[in-house]
């Protein structure tokens, strides 16, 4: 395994030292220009019922097999499976996608989602969900961060929890930036997981939220009978429930089990994995959390956002799969005020950097943190960068 950062055109399967990790961990992508801050003069939304549940996508889906196939790209860069029409004129997604692509309209797309820094699973994930890299649990998820500066709403559970669990091994041993860092044991999230027998010591609100047997069986159907639409019904159930941030680990490793991490050679998956399990799933339960949140109303006040932590080879690899590619990705979001039908960004031909309106990871978070009603200007640490202001008008 390569200790070296791969360029542009090289495959990276994920080694890389500490020192290189942490090159840039205190960057910022520097001021709001003087456009976006006026497109943002009237200020972030009001919090009130507000709401995020993201969607952490572990092991970092392909943008080809997912949100940016390339049809007309050579077979082994387009890869194996074909794209599909949707209901927004010109946009398509991969074949195995077919309920999200019937519901387009409510749905936007970023697909220049890049970074520049080591092509290992734990960058992405502390830079999307707290804007800086460490090696420590110095920064805040951006969860810790809504509870800190909006608390609890009066009655409700805990303003931050993760579902279903903490993330275990994903190949380095460095921070997943899931904690609450320099905010305290205050704003640590709650850990909840429907699927363990005893929850006598959560909050009682905590506990009706956990008991999916409350829901009924057409409810319950609707997501899946997998571990991953339970979680998504549950992070329903908590934001009802008054929990301002849920964030939803698909998976807590990489490693000898199916997950997005599709490097096409065991202990990691295939892409026939995608085919066979990790695309259905995910087609299922995210349609089915965006209709629950339409239907109970609660989908233009809650933010779903859906993204890996980096994105895949723009080539097939010799054992067939797609290794690590922070140079460009895709990801995906609903309601929260964010304009269905929606796609910012593009990458270029091979889907392998960004093509026009490239998006850090630092926008990413002030887009959620906008969305939850949090001025990200505001925040203990603030990068600086500013929302994706066109999901919004």
């Amino acid at each position: 395994m390569s200790l070296t950062r791969p360029s542009r055109d090289e495959p990276g399967r994920g080694g890389i030292d500490r020192r290189e990790f942490l090159r840039a961990g205190g960057l910022g992508f520097g001021a709001w220009s003087l456009a976006g801050a006026a497109r943002m003069s009237a200020g972030p939304l009001t919090p009130g019922d507000r709401a995020v549940i993201l969607l952490m996508l572990v092991g970092g889906p392909s943008q080809l097999e997912t949100w940016d196939p390339k049809p007309d790209a050579p077979e082994d860069v387009r890869g194996p499976f074909g794209s599909i029409a949707t209901r927004v004129a010109g946009v398509r997604i991969n074949e195995h996608l077919p309920r999200l692509a019937a519901r387009m309209d409510q749905l936007a797309l970023i697909r220049s989602l890049h970074h520049d820094e080591a092509p290992i699973h734990e960058t992405g994930l502390q830079l999307l969900q707290t804007g800086r890299l460490s090696r420590e649990d110095d920064h805040p998820h951006f969860g810790s961060t809504a509870a800190s500066l909006l608390g609890r709403r009066d009655g409700a559970p805990p303003a931050f929890a993760v579902v279903p669990g903490p993330l275990g091994n994903t190949g380095v041993e460095l921070p997943r930036g899931q904690k609450a860092g320099r905010l305290g044991p205050a704003c640590e999230p709650t850990i909840l997981d429907a699927e363990r027998r005893s929850v006598s010591s959560l909050d009682p609100a905590v506990r009706r939220a956990m008991d999916l047997g409350a829901e009924s069986s057409r409810s319950r159907d609707a997501y899946g009978a997998t571990r991953f639409g339970r979680d998504c019904l549950m992070a329903r159930r908590l934001v009802e429930a008054g929990v301002r941030v849920v964030t939803v680990n698909m998976y807590d490793t990489v490693f000898d089990r199916v997950s997005w991490d599709c490097h096409g050679a065991r202990p990691f998956s295939t892409l026939d994995d995608y085919r066979r399990e990790v695309l259905p799933t995910f087609d299922r339960a995210f349609s089915a959390l965006i209709d629950d949140l339409q239907a109970r109303g609660m989908l233009e006040t809650t933010l779903v956002a859906a993204v890996g932590e980096f994105g895949r080879t723009p080539r097939i690899n010799a054992s067939g799969g797609r290794d690590h590619w922070p140079g460009v990705w895709s990801a995906a979001l609903a309601g929260g005020g964010v304009q269905g039908g929606r796609v910012v960004g593009a990458s270029d031909g091979r889907a392998a950097q960004p093509a026009d309106r490239p998006v850090t990871p630092q926008e990413w978070l002030a887009t959620m943190e906008f969305a939850l009603g949090v001025d990200p200007s505001s925040v203990v640490e603030p990068t600086g960068a500013a929302p994706v202001h066109e999901l919004f008008s």
